[in-house]
């Protein structure tokens, strides 16, 4: 996604908090959700960031299937996720991920 898309997201999306997460979602009108994270600096060095941004990736990837199709969706972790156990870490990403794909109103 590019600077343009996330700025849509952050602008006509919704959000959706938990303890390590914040996800911003929008309806983008494709087959496929398209994801995107966003990591701040002040969260640590570079190591930590990277880590962090891995850790999202596998979640992703391992439950790409279980997210639903036709979203935007970008990520902000919050500095515990280098450090979580993972699989608490997955259930708690999911459980932020849309589950549905949006109406066919949302998508014009």
């Amino acid at each position: 996604m590019r600077r343009v898309e996330y700025d849509a997201v952050y602008r006509e999306g919704r959000r959706r908090s938990s303890r390590e997460f914040a996800v911003f979602l929008r309806p983008n009108g494709m087959e496929l959700s398209r994801f995107g994270w966003s990591i701040k600096k002040a969260l640590g060095n570079a190591v930590r960031r990277n880590r962090m941004r891995r850790r999202i990736r596998e979640i992703i990837r391992l439950h790409r299937q279980e997210i639903a199709p036709g979203w935007d969706i970008v990520i902000h972790p919050r500095s515990t996720v280098a450090t979580a156990g993972f699989p608490a870490l997955a259930e708690e990403l999911l459980r932020l991920m849309p589950r549905e794909a949006p109406e066919e109103s949302a998508k014009t």
